[in-house]
């Protein structure tokens, strides 16, 4: 045989053997693969399928309806960086040490895509990081990196893609999600993880100019609770006009509160409708991250997860922005669709949290679990199986220097009662009052039932198991930062 002939007939063999295998099993499909899709400030009821009013998001829909859509999930800091680092750890932060939105993920703390990159698994992360401020190197336990530093630009973003920055033209989550359907579509041998961190719907609400306008006609009205701030602890009354307040210079100008003259609602209005129109584009992003498994031949053999990391006042409660542990701050959307152990159209009442996604994801992995976790996995709940759960939980939020307009907060949430501690403050009883809430009765939080005579004992009993979860979660003695109340200078947007 010519060398010629003979390097053909080896190039066809190598060819025949890659389609041989490509087409059994192979042995990525022995393990499901996960993705993992987290937005950032997106709040539970910003899906279609979670019932709200106007946005539609069908692909959101479809992950609910061919797998299992959590009525209950929380994030137990409602602030990105603390939430990102539970997502991956199953701690809460006094545990894992990032406390605030500049302290970065522990090199050697454990994390789930570390335990399966250590089991076999390739890993990848793209998109947005967003701890450890001012660095975009790769981080432990990712064989692909895709990042930048501090919040990004929704628009000709600055990545560093395996160590060279590059600038990714056009819009944030477009360019994301073309690098992850990319990287899904390799040719590989291993099972793998990706995580795809979304910018939106992040302030400055930006969205994608082909969904502009797309709320333009919808009429937008301030929420129920905007301005019934009676027996709100009186730090709720002085957030108002600062940068987390609903008449604060996020919208551009300052006004005497309560303000419903015409300008004002207008950019209320404005802001509501921006902020909902970037989840148009997220919607489309998952269709492709969908579709990219679904032309490989992975769909079924992945766990796709979707999530948000804390969410977003629309102006509840007189507020923007999140770390209060009002529901608009701490609820968030968790989808998971994985038809080897979730039946399509899964629906799941009980309180899950963000802790939960790392122990889950190692059992649905067949992986060994992280040691001295807090959460639990939610595995057999998706399953159908009746295991015990939780019927409380604790959150925790640290004073912010740089972010001075909500205090510390301790505080236990059950099926039906919300008790919220603030620990710290001026001396001043009234600046900082407990709040509780019967959710059943009063989902919207409009009616502060802590000075209520009736309440007294019900109160007692949840500072109880506020100090219980507190040395469950090994929480105790609690390190709470001095608090130095609200301030008026302004931060930098881009840290917040």
């Amino acid at each position: 045989m010519k060398r010629r002939e003979f390097l053909r007939a080896i190039g066809l063999s190598t060819a025949i053997a890659a389609v041989g295998c490509r087409s059994k099993e192979p042995s990525a499909a022995k393990r499901p693969n996960v993705v993992f899709i987290l937005t950032d400030d997106q709040r539970w009821d910003m899906m279609s399928c979670a019932g709200h009013p106007f946005l539609k998001t069908p692909n959101l829909d479809r992950i609910a309806a061919e797998g299992a859509l959590f009525e209950n999930m929380f994030v137990t800091t409602s602030l990105c960086s603390p939430s990102r680092a539970s997502f991956l750890s199953g701690l809460y932060a006094h545990t894992h040490g990032v406390v605030n939105n500049f302290t970065d993920y522990p090199s050697q703390m454990p994390s789930f895509p570390m335990r399966l990159q250590k089991e076999g698994y390739e890993t990848a992360y793209i998109g947005k990081w967003h701890m450890g401020e001012k660095d975009d190197s790769a981080r432990p336990g990712f064989d692909y990196w895709v990042s930048h530093k501090g919040q990004g630009k929704y628009f000709d973003n600055t990545f560093n893609i395996n160590g060279k920055r590059e600038v990714k033209k056009g819009y944030y989550t477009t360019r994301v999600t073309d690098l992850a359907v990319d990287w899904i579509k390799r040719d590989r041998t291993k099972p793998f993880v990706m995580i795809l961190g979304h910018k939106a719907a992040h302030t400055p609400f930006t969205p994608e100019a082909k969904y502009e306008k797309t709320f333009d006609d919808i009429d937008v009205k301030y929420p129920d609770s905007a301005f019934a701030l009676e027996g709100k602890p009186e730090w709720v009354n002085q957030r108002i006009d600062t940068w987390h307040g609903i008449y604060g210079p996020i919208y551009g100008f300052r006004k005497k509160f309560p303000d419903t003259t015409p300008e004002s609602v207008k950019e209320f209005a404005h802001f509501v409708r921006s902020y909902t129109a970037t989840i148009k584009s997220i919607d489309d992003s998952v269709a492709r991250v969908y579709a990219a498994l679904k032309v490989t031949g992975q769909l079924d053999n992945t766990v796709l997860i979707f999530a948000g990391d804390n969410g977003m006042f629309l102006g509840e409660h007189g507020m923007t922005d999140k770390r209060t542990m009002h529901e608009e701050s701490i609820r968030v959307p968790l989808l998971v669709r994985y038809p080897g152990a979730i039946k399509a159209g899964t629906r799941i009442p009980q309180m899950v949290l963000n802790i939960d996604l790392a122990p889950s994801v190692l059992e649905l992995c067949g992986a060994a679990p992280l040691k001295k976790v807090h959460g639990m996995s939610w595995a057999k709940l998706a399953a159908g199986k009746s295991d015990k759960w939780r019927d409380a939980w604790y959150y925790e939020y640290n004073y912010e220097t740089q972010f001075p307009y909500t205090p510390n907060v301790r505080g236990v949430r059950t099926d039906r009662w919300k008790y919220v501690h603030y620990p710290h403050g001026d001396g001043k009883p009234d600046r900082h009052k407990s709040e509780l809430y019967d959710l059943k009765n009063d989902p919207g939080e409009l009616k502060n039932l802590i000075d209520d005579p009736a309440q007294a004992e019900n109160v007692k009993q949840l500072a109880k198991k506020l100090d219980e979860l507190m040395s469950q979660t090994d929480a105790l003695p609690d390190k709470i930062p001095i608090d130095e109340g609200i301030k008026k200078e302004l931060p930098d947007e881009s840290i917040q």
